[in-house]
């Protein structure tokens, strides 16, 4: 299941730059963050549902491609992100 409409909206206020800012690796990142996050939860009570945990995969595949992206481009903006976000241990 996707975010709710409420629930990606709030995601997106949290980490945009400006007003009609959608689609800033930073929003990306938070979103995907937010589906992999339900997505795993999902995959914990319903361990034999394939095609879903591909879907996971794909996802956090897609994630770290971006962070990869962000890391190269301007390091705060990664580190800044991945503190908020909780990503590193």
């Amino acid at each position: 299941m996707t975010l709710v409409r409420d629930q990606k909206q709030e995601v997106i206020v949290r980490f945009q730059k400006h007003s009609q800012d959608t689609g800033s690796p930073e929003v990306q990142i938070a979103l995907l963050t937010e589906r992999i996050n339900h997505l795993s939860d999902h995959l914990k009570s319903h361990p034999k549902d394939f095609h879903s945990r591909r879907g996971l995969l794909m996802m956090v595949g897609k994630r770290r491609k971006l962070l990869n992206y962000l890391m190269k481009v301007e390091i705060e903006r990664y580190r800044t992100i991945i503190t908020s976000l909780g990503l590193r241990k």
